[in-house]
């Protein structure tokens, strides 16, 4: 059975920055803010939600099927994903467009600033769901807005469980468009701004929300782990900590690739949240989003 990665692919520009966005950002000059950062160190790394996903559930021994798009400059793109032996049937390429670009600048804590272009992200509902009998989930992560939304639709319509994972596409959506994705989900992962961010706008608190149809709600907090809601009760995973800190860039998506290798086996959902917080703390030591390996033997899968 296969795993629906509905998502971006994105080519990203990493960069660091030696000091503290907050000792150059003035809180009483916020309305006329004029800011640089020197960035030493730059990598071009491949990107996007479902890219890195779909390189954590494959790595775990998964199949997982990337939904996305790409624009004229993706060939490179589509031959990693066939490199590491993923189906690119679901992967279109829109000509016209440049691939997703982001540009992301992370201080010595580990804060992050990003600029993202779209580019053929948003053509992505162009594509639709497949009436395939061999996908047991799936997951909606970021994308483009009409695709979200449109996917999905799809989704629910095929009878097909997903996990809602908004992720920075939330800002995109009112409060009747998130209560119509949670009706509409299995699952739903947030980190925990976000998911301040969805319960003020849906006015639903996280163990009303786990108390609907839902399966269950991940809210992911950094090193300290994750919060798991089932049935309006809340359990702590608790993190586990890297052996080294080099980059957080991809941690929420090497957590979800975790999180589906286990909804996909029918695993308790704490079970599953555990692995996760283990592959985030595998990827956090490595640079890039796509660049951690992962031992399974190791993880006594």
């Amino acid at each position: 059975m296969s795993a629906l990665i509905c998502g971006s692919l994105a080519f990203d520009t990493i960069t660091t920055f030696a000091g503290r966005f907050a000792q150059q950002i003035l809180p009483e000059q916020i309305h006329i803010l004029n800011v640089s950062f020197l960035v030493p160190t730059l990598k071009r790394e491949f990107g996007g939600c479902a890219g890195n996903i779909a390189y954590t559930h494959r790595q775990l021994g998964g199949a997982p099927l990337v939904m996305a798009t790409l624009g004229a400059d993706g060939d490179g793109y589509l031959e990693r994903l066939r490199g590491w032996g993923v189906s690119t049937e679901f992967v279109r390429r829109i000509d016209e467009s440049y691939t997703a670009q982001a540009i992301i600048i992370t201080d010595q804590d580990n804060n992050q600033i990003t600029a993202f272009h779209p580019g053929a992200m948003q053509f992505a509902q162009r594509t639709t769901v497949p009436a395939a009998d061999d996908i047991a989930l799936a997951i909606i992560a970021p994308d483009g807005r009409e695709a979200m939304i449109e996917h999905a639709a799809q989704l629910t319509a095929a009878g097909i469980p997903f996990v809602f994972d908004p992720g920075q596409g939330l800002p995109m959506f009112d409060g009747a468009d998130l209560k119509r994705f949670i009706d509409q989900a299995s699952w739903v992962a947030l980190n925990d701004y976000e998911a301040k961010m969805l319960c003020d706008r849906t006015g639903l608190g996280l163990a009303q929300l786990s108390r609907s149809h839902l399966r269950g709600v991940v809210v992911t907090l950094g090193a300290e782990g994750c919060d798991v809601w089932e049935q309006g009760r809340v359990q702590r995973v608790s993190g586990v900590k890297a052996m080294t800190v080099v980059d957080p860039t991809g941690c929420g998506d090497a957590f979800r690739g975790g999180l589906l290798y286990g909804l996909e086996r029918g695993w308790p959902l704490v079970r599953c949240a555990a692995l996760g917080n283990r592959i985030g703390a595998l990827k956090i030591a490595s640079a890039g989003p796509q660049n951690h390996v992962i031992d399974c033997a190791a993880l006594d899968l």
